[in-house]
């Protein structure tokens, strides 16, 4: 008798609940996956016509920006990021091309948060002399802020 009345308290109990305040899983539109993968390609995209603001754009413009390369340099915010430039705009650095292979995107139940994982080939040259990242794992979290999409944080790593 116990099990029964618990069982029809609880039956009446799921038809009093509200529905609407359900957790519904979020489903990423193509618009929102082409975006990712967009900002994605921008991280070192950028840097063949060394298009700094296209990168600036792609990484979140706060302390909480962090990125992790294979060198066990940490960078922690962007303004970190922003001062530490002269690599790149060096006439000496050329970026050629990038190619990102195997990606794994997913989005957070809400859709706000992205995670990724791949593996990036970015082809370089040091003064004519090449200086590429081959075979190298990259993860990182995207955050979709006012309405556009930010690496928040990446992590570099070449495999043993």
């Amino acid at each position: 008798m116990k099990t029964i009345l618990t069982s029809m308290l609880i039956v009446i109990w799921l038809y009093g609940c509200d529905h609407s305040q359900v957790t519904k899983t979020f489903v990423p539109s193509n618009e929102d996956s082409v975006e990712v993968i967009k900002v994605i390609n921008n991280v070192f995209g950028w840097a063949v016509t060394k298009n700094f603001d296209l990168f600036f754009n792609s990484i979140a413009n706060d302390s909480d920006f962090i990125s992790v390369t294979p060198y066990a340099r940490v960078k922690f915010g962007f303004n970190e990021v922003k001062n530490d430039t002269a690599f790149w705009a060096s006439p000496n650095f050329k970026a050629i091309s990038h190619e990102v292979k195997d990606l794994k995107l997913n989005f957070s139940k809400d859709g706000s948060i992205a995670w990724f994982y791949c593996v990036v080939n970015d082809y370089n040259s040091w003064k004519d002399q090449p200086a590429n990242w081959e075979n190298t794992r990259w993860t990182g979290v995207l955050e979709k802020r006012e309405g556009k999409w930010r690496v928040v944080q990446q992590h570099f790593s070449w495999a043993h």
